[in-house]
């Protein structure tokens, strides 16, 4: 059974599938560059007590992961078949990144 038909049970075996769809460093790039926006975008909009903002932020950080897939990953985000599994994915390969961990194991 491939990835794409297959149904995870948790986001510890979903995590490996994320890592595989975003092998490419601009697709990578982008995500960081999307949740560090939106993040910014988040915190200004509860500063300023702007909360569509708060849609802005969500729009941003989807928007560059896409453009990330659809031009240089070539493929489908996985937020359309596990959208809370790929959410916290996002999170979790920037924390990943932050700390180091590709650097250091190879990972992605």
């Amino acid at each position: 059974m491939s990835d794409s038909e297959r149904r995870f049970e948790s986001f510890t075996e979903f995590y490996p599938f994320y890592l595989r769809e975003h092998s490419n460093p601009v697709c990578r790039g982008l995500h960081y560059t999307g949740t560090s926006l939106a993040v910014g975008i988040w915190i200004y909009a509860l500063w300023s007590g702007q909360y569509l903002l708060l849609l802005a932020g969500l729009v941003c950080g989807y928007a560059f992961a896409w453009v990330g897939h659809f031009f240089f990953e070539h493929n489908r985000p996985a937020t359309f078949q596990y959208p809370l599994y790929s959410f916290m994915g996002d999170w979790v390969m920037l924390k990943d990144f932050l700390s180091g961990r590709f650097r250091r194991t190879g990972d992605v």
